[in-house]
């Protein structure tokens, strides 16, 4: 049975160093959410990523994502695809030495359900536990 990894928004994966990739949808729908217009959200929130291919969202000094307060997303209601796919559909090494997500062994059928409802997207199980 596959692992469906169940977040409990520990943000410890808003913590770890990297970068969020943002698409043009992204952008207009975390401008419009913060009420404001795109090119003053590009300007205060985003930066070149890292192959200079297109926008990242910026990071606090500390590393941890601009949109972090505390241990609330103040963008979660939008939050960016990479973020909802975290940690079903995509995970870091060491992933699981920062993470809280809890394991839950369930059928295929609820994976693909929890999987669509948390991330919008429709994925078959992994081959191995919960891709860790």
């Amino acid at each position: 049975m596959p692992i469906f990894l169940e977040c409990d928004r520990c943000t410890a994966c808003c913590r770890w160093p990297g970068q969020v990739k943002l698409s043009e949808t992204e952008i207009t729908r975390l401008a419009a959410h913060l009420g404001l217009d795109e090119p003053e959200f590009i300007a205060r929130f985003t930066r070149l990523d890292a192959y200079r291919r297109g926008l990242a969202l910026t990071d606090q000094a500390n590393g941890a994502c601009v949109f972090l307060d505390g241990n609330d997303c103040q963008v979660n209601p939008v939050k960016p695809q990479q973020c909802r796919d975290f940690p079903n559909l995509w995970n870091f090494p060491g992933s699981e030495n920062h993470c809280q997500a809890k394991p839950l062994e369930i059928s295929a059928e609820e994976w693909r359900r929890r999987v669509k409802l948390t991330t919008g997207r429709e994925s078959e199980p992994p081959l191995s536990a919960g891709g860790r």
